[in-house]
């Protein structure tokens, strides 16, 4: 292994609070050149955490590196044996999921689902941006269960680790037919996105609101164009998201405006004015996630403010540490959402105070259980009791 590959490895290990993100960004050849990776977020491409060794691109002394590939978008056909994913964490609010895609094009630098690419031997970093896989069978394999005995209906919530309506679903369209399985079903659900290409689903969007089937979380993590664009570059610009919101809510969709993640020292001081924006929009609900940085995230979300912001970056980092218990993350359940302390507090607080301020309730809405109709029932409503 080389000396590169012990340097990202460390990175990874539990308990190891030294700051390698200078050791990242100074290795030789982990740096990946803007020309091959433009309109992405991660400056890097380790290797995963379960990988022994690490391959690094270096000159040679031919000058050859110049005419590597950039990332481009590949997609990859992924064939899962079920769909609906489960989870019994106690701060999480619906204990079932459905992720049509693994990976993110969006490219959120933030984003707490990188370290998911580990699994497939790849990288949290530029793989997880480039390197995606679509899950055509999921339609297919949702009408199977819930087409089981005994099936019990609560609502399914989609979007919560990788976003259904990242660019690739213009061409794939595995989102609209979940859709389409679930409005068919009379199945609740909620979807958490940032892009504005929910609103090509609006027609089935309406008619399961008409039914108190679905309700809508859209993702404003800043107003400013120019942050949004080096933070999440090839998500919705903010005002297409709040166009989005307000879409919705004419529609008569219920809307949730959610700042996820709030970023200390870098856009926790924009809570009120998207909340704002939000409320004028139309949205009915509000929620805040804290900034999460397990795993790969952390060294990639540094090596990023340290490219991007370095005149802030010890500032946000300290921050973040004193929310954390010293820590880049803690993955404490009851804490990992919001942080502890002062300035946890502080955030909560300002939070709390916009959306009483303003109306906002805080997942005040419940869904319809009660009108679940089994694909294979042939049209019949089952009884719940």
């Amino acid at each position: 292994m080389t000396e590169l590959s012990l340097v990202s490895q460390a990175a990874f290990q539990p308990g190891n609070t030294a700051d390698i993100a200078d050791a990242l960004m100074n290795a030789s050849g982990m740096r990946i050149e803007i020309d091959r990776r433009r309109g992405r977020a991660a400056g890097i491409n380790p290797a995963g955490r379960f990988e022994s060794q690490e391959r690094v691109a270096f000159d040679d002394g031919w000058h050859t590196l110049e005419d590597m590939p950039p990332f481009r978008t590949e997609v990859q056909v992924e064939k899962p044996r079920t769909v609906i994913t489960r989870n019994d964490s106690p701060d999480i609010p619906f204990d079932r999921s459905i992720n049509p895609y693994r990976g993110c094009e969006h490219g959120c630098i933030y984003c707490f689902a990188r370290p998911t690419h580990s699994y497939m031997g790849l990288s949290a970093g530029l793989d997880f941006e480039a390197k995606l896989f679509a899950k055509p069978d999921a339609p297919r394999l949702l009408e199977r269960e819930l087409s089981k005995p005994g099936y019990k209906v609560k609502p399914i919530a989609i979007g919560t680790n990788t976003d259904p309506y990242q660019p690739i679903e213009r061409e794939w369209r595995i989102m609209r037919q979940i859709l389409e399985v679930l409005d068919k079903a009379n199945h609740p659900v909620v979807i958490v996105t940032k892009s504005a290409l929910i609103l090509r689903d609006i027609d089935i969007l309406t008619s399961m609101a008409e039914r108190g089937l679905v309700k809508v979380g859209i993702s404003v993590t800043t107003l400013d164009r120019k942050l949004a664009r080096t933070m999440e570059p090839r998500a919705s610009t903010p005002a297409k998201r709040l166009e989005a919101i307000k879409t919705l809510s004419e529609a008569g969709i219920p809307v949730a405006v959610m700042m996820a993640p709030v970023i200390p020292a870098l856009n926790d001081h924009e809570i009120e004015r998207i909340l704002d924006s939000g409320r004028a929009a139309g949205a009915t609900e509000a929620s805040y996630v804290l900034l999460r940085l397990p795993l790969e995230v952390s060294p990639l979300f540094r090596d990023w403010l340290l490219q991007n912001y370095p005149d802030r970056y010890r500032h946000v980092m300290s921050l973040v540490r004193s929310m954390r218990d010293g820590k880049d993350y803690d993955a404490e359940f009851g804490k990992r959402m919001k942080g502890a302390g002062p300035y946890a507090w502080q955030i909560s607080r300002r939070f709390e105070m916009a959306t009483k301020r303003l109306g906002l309730m805080r997942r005040s809405l419940h869904l319809r259980e009660d009108l679940f109709i089994s694909p294979d029932s042939d049209g019949v409503q089952l009884s719940l009791l």
